[in-house]
């Protein structure tokens, strides 16, 4: 069995989590980050108590914390639910437990509540959505997607993958996705295409393990920077 969702969920993660998603390293936090659908996760905010400035930019921060809470624990015990039902599809090195990972999500959204409204007068949270963002050329240094391109591969189709990620590239020097399976637990579709035209124009493509596994095998990094860039 996989993970049926009919819509992208309002689930966030951590700091913790982003570290070892995004192979994230002491020198990287302190470039200009922005993070790209990143929900109700709690990487801003932690980002912020160690003093470091983070964008993230969601269609959710179209709506109060109040309704953001709302729609996550409207889908929260579903997708455990899910989850618990096909056990062979993930891995429990870093959530334990189904009941695990429903905590560590449910400690995400609490951190996140607590300083989005903050947060927006700041900044910090942005409304906004792939594949037209409205910032300025080269605004960032890295650009972090995390569970949406890719993940999502059934409900947006190849133009709409290839246009998102050229869109972070005009804003950011480094783009980083993760996972590259679908809900399917497949590779994406539209990664072999996206890796030749990107190539094609002129950008390094790399694929990366990271330590970072949920669904089985999704322990791949996706790292785009132009081909003049330094690892």
């Amino acid at each position: 069995m996989v993970m049926k969702l009919e819509m992208v969920t309002p689930l966030g993660r951590s700091l913790e989590e982003y570290w070892l998603m995004f192979g994230l390293t002491e020198k990287d936090l302190d470039k200009k980050i922005i993070g790209i659908g990143d929900g109700p996760a709690s990487f801003n905010a932690e980002m912020k108590e160690l003093g470091n400035k983070v964008t993230s930019v969601d269609p959710l921060f179209e709506f109060s914390g109040e309704e953001i809470e709302k729609q996550f624990y409207a889908v929260i015990d579903k997708v455990i639910e899910q989850v618990e039902s096909s056990p062979g599809d993930w891995t429990w090195a870093y959530h334990t437990s189904p009941e695990h990972l429903k905590l560590h999500r449910k400690q995400a959204i609490i951190k996140f509540l607590k300083d989005f409204e903050q947060g927006k007068s700041e900044g910090r949270y942005l409304l906004g959505k792939l594949p037209s963002l409205d910032f300025k050329d080269a605004a960032f240094d890295i650009a972090l997607c995390s569970h949406f391109l890719f993940l999502y591969s059934k409900n947006y189709d190849y133009e709409f993958h290839k246009n998102s990620v050229y869109e972070m590239l005009r804003i950011a020097g480094e783009v980083r996705i993760f996972p590259l399976l679908d809900l399917m637990l497949n590779p994406s579709a539209h990664i072999k295409q996206l890796t030749e035209e990107l190539r094609g124009d002129g950008y390094n493509v790399k694929i990366k393990e990271v330590q970072y596994e949920m669904q089985r095998g999704g322990n791949k990094l996706m790292v785009i920077t132009k081909q003049d860039s330094l690892d």
